[in-house]
């Protein structure tokens, strides 16, 4: 394993996020809401300790394996939802515990949306847009966008690209170099955005809350910088807008950059996994919208803008702050499940990735055919490809470390006191990174224990980076040589 070079990758990176910090000092100085000395010191320190991460180890030259590549994205996120945290827990605005300031860092930057803040109403203009900024961040991943520039100091990315892009398939470049690819997704990423902020101006926001919630919106997060969240604008096109790109947005981004180079959209209607995920939103709408107005929870115009927006909101695990853990009878249930099949692979979604689902589906049905024709060969396709019985074996053990880490965390909630349905929810929309979950934190975490706040930041931290890339650093068999 190289250390040294490790050493420089991660220095090299922590400086880049430090320079992400510029941007909430020119909006505290813009808005002067006197927050720019936390935002400066914070800068200080984060360019500070990554410089001199990197100056011992500046002149080294070497490849990077995959195993450096999981050990660098462990690290990375571990260090930058540290120093994440430095704004939050500096600022006398919020008087947050280190524990607080870390859980809001790391759900800020996995995209999981879950806060213990409140009054954000309140809170003033800088602190709301870093919070916003922090997902946009994660939703594309800041070591995906750094890989851009990894090749200037000798670096190939792709080992850091192949454990840092969600999904089971990673291998697949969208363009001969590493670096195309990561610049790639980045400018759609950023486009998404311009637009969605657009379109959120046009709908009626004013500019600072266009922007702050495509920042969000794009990143599938759901942070607002009103406690009300979206609810706070009571505007159909408001929401409509926003349910539009968290669709874009959990739709694989690859996919996107396929269709935008072809200029065609026969990408995505032949794509298998885009036309499960569309089904299931809209097979769930459809029971959510006819539900909600079945029982006159709604009238018929607000039950189907009402109801296609918080169903798509969980589960493209955006997890806007909505009404649904109060919707009648099963709802709630049936929609925070529908967050654990998520969005697309190589998406700004959590959960389970949509492809993930459909391939345990067709699987299952695999061996129910055999049981009724035990010697036939039988392959799993994925529209016109025949997938590998190893892509299988992988999905399955997938499903297996999920089931098992959310048991193990789910259990420990208890342990530190939490009730059943609190405890089950919590790390269910921390895993799954949607963000709002059942019981005491269906509207914030800010009334749980420390301990708890520690076990969900490890399970928000686990499902950003699909379990086995946080797992496989507990193995006794990657630290051999």
């Amino acid at each position: 394993m190289h250390l040294a070079v490790i050493a420089r990758i991660l220095g090299v990176l922590l400086m880049i996020f430090s320079l992400t910090l510029l941007v909430p000092i020119a909006v505290s100085l813009w808005f002067n809401d006197q927050n720019y000395m936390t935002f400066l010191w914070s800068f200080a320190a984060a360019f500070g300790v990554g410089a001199a991460i990197w100056a011992p180890a500046h002149h080294h030259r070497a490849d990077l394996r995959t195993r450096d590549g999981f050990l660098v994205t462990a690290l990375f996120w571990a260090v930058l939802g540290t120093f994440g945290a430095v704004p939050l827990y500096l600022s006398n605005d919020l008087d947050l515990s280190l524990t607080d300031a870390m859980f809001e860092s790391i759900s800020g930057l996995t995209t999981t949306g879950a806060t213990v803040l409140s009054g954000l109403d309140l809170l003033p203009p800088s602190i709301l847009f870093y919070r916003q900024q922090l997902q946009w961040l994660g939703g594309i991943g800041i070591i995906v966008i750094a890989v851009a520039i990894l090749p200037m100091l000798g670096i190939g990315g792709m080992q850091l690209y192949r454990a840092e892009v969600p999904g089971p398939v990673k291998d697949n470049k969208l363009t001969p170099r590493i670096t195309e690819t990561a610049k790639a997704l980045f400018a759609i990423y950023l486009l998404f955005t311009v637009s969605c902020a657009l379109a959120y101006r046009l709908a009626g926001m004013n500019t600072f809350e266009a922007i702050t919630h495509a920042l969000s919106t794009v990143a599938n997060g759901g942070f607002s910088i009103y406690d009300e969240s979206i609810m706070q604008f009571q505007s159909p096109a408001i929401m409509m807008v926003c349910t539009v790109f968290m669709i874009l947005a959990a739709i694989n981004f690859s996919l996107h950059f396929l269709v935008w180079r072809e200029k065609s959209l026969r990408r995505y209607l032949e794509d298998a996994e885009l036309r499960f995920f569309i089904s299931w939103i809209l097979i769930g709408s459809l029971i959510t919208v006819v539900y909600l107005i079945g029982t006159r929870t709604y009238a018929w115009g607000e039950g189907v803008y009402l109801g296609m927006f918080n169903f798509i909101s969980t589960m493209t695990t955006a997890g806007f702050a909505s009404d649904f853990p109060q919707f009648p009878s099963f709802l709630p249930y049936m929609l925070f499940i529908f967050a654990f099949v998520g969005g697309c692979a190589s998406s700004t979604g959590g959960g389970l990735k949509a492809i993930r689902v459909l391939l345990l589906y067709k699987q299952g049905l695999r061996e129910i055919h055999r049981l009724i024709h035990p010697n036939a060969v039988l392959a799993i396709k994925v529209g016109k490809i025949t997938v590998p019985d190893r892509v299988i074996e992988a999905v399955w053990g997938f499903f297996a470390m999920y089931v098992v880490a959310f048991i193990a965390m789910f259990l420990l909630l208890i342990a530190t006191g939490l009730d059943l349905a609190t405890a089950f929810s919590a790390v269910g929309a921390c895993i799954t990174n949607l963000g709002p979950g059942m019981g005491e934190v269906a509207a914030n975490y800010s009334q749980l224990n420390s301990p708890a706040k520690w076990i969900l930041c490890f399970a928000m931290l686990l499902g950003r980076l699909e379990v086995f890339t946080l797992l496989v650093l507990f193995s006794p068999l990657f630290w051999r040589r």
